[in-house]
């Protein structure tokens, strides 16, 4: 788990009430009850408009995505297939069909199921090659989504403020709590802007930072899968899967060796 997205949103909300402490203020004055439901609500019923109702119902599973992913580290996928080609190597693809159901790489796994079963090698990376496009296109259709809520989540903060300027115009004969009235009417803005800066703008970016990592393994994973039904030598299928890392990245084997 890469908690990178949990660690920066939680650090920065904390810095923005220090600062707020820090400079005389308190917490309760910028925790508004109406201005966060408008900057919150309004924001993900605006972004449902501008999309369709699969991308707003699947915004919980894309935050929790976001927040804690899944991702293996790209050394241990290699180990992985390196293994499953040594073994396929010495006694036969079909060997590897008990060894398959305890791969913990869902797509490494149902690749290795259709090589098993047979599939043609070209339609095999067809099918493996169209759901990794599947797989982007789908990420990239909740990182608009965010991106979206990160620019209506500012110009709702905006309206929130107009909303409380007009209540405090219609209280301009009530002198002692024109200050508190209008603080509270510029909290929208804050909200907004906060919201979009350090919530939304940066858990799109992160899901786009995600799906390149995990369609990167996928391909990987392909690569893997056709070599191991080839019948490739297991140290050729192990060199041709290295230089397909990112560079600097280590795999089991190479750390033991150190």
């Amino acid at each position: 788990m890469d908690p990178a997205s949990l660690i920066g949103v939680i650090a920065a909300l904390i810095i923005v009430f220090v600062v707020q402490a820090l400079e005389g203020g308190s917490a309760g004055s910028i925790l508004l009850f109406p201005a966060m439901l408008l900057v919150f609500g309004g924001t993900i019923f605006a972004a449902m408009a501008g999309g369709i109702m699969k991308d707003t119902t699947g915004l919980i599973g894309a935050l929790k995505l976001a927040f804690l992913p899944k991702v293996a580290p790209p050394g241990q996928l290699v180990e992985s297939v390196v293994k499953l080609a040594e073994r396929a190597r010495r006694e036969g693809l079909l060997a590897l069909e008990d060894a398959a159901k305890a791969v913990e790489h869902p797509f490494l796994r149902r690749g290795l199921e259709l090589a098993i079963d047979g599939t043609d090698p070209e339609e095999l990376g067809d099918i493996l090659h169209s759901e990794v496009d599947a797989k982007r296109k789908a990420d990239k259709a909740v990182a608009k989504v965010l991106e979206a809520m990160g620019g209506y989540a500012p110009t709702i903060g905006i309206i929130g403020t107009i909303m409380g300027l007009v209540h405090v115009l219609e209280n301009l004969d009530k002198p002692e709590t024109l200050g508190h009235s209008i603080a509270g009417a510029f909290v929208a803005t804050l909200w907004g802007v906060l919201t979009a800066n350090v919530v939304w703008l940066p858990l799109a970016a992160r899901v786009k930072r995600l799906s390149e990592v995990e369609c990167d393994q996928m391909e990987l994973a392909i690569e893997g899968v056709l070599a191991i039904q080839a019948g490739s030598n297991p140290r050729l299928v192990a060199q041709k899967l290295k230089s397909l890392l990112p560079p600097g990245t280590d795999t089991a084997t190479e750390k033991k060796a150190a």
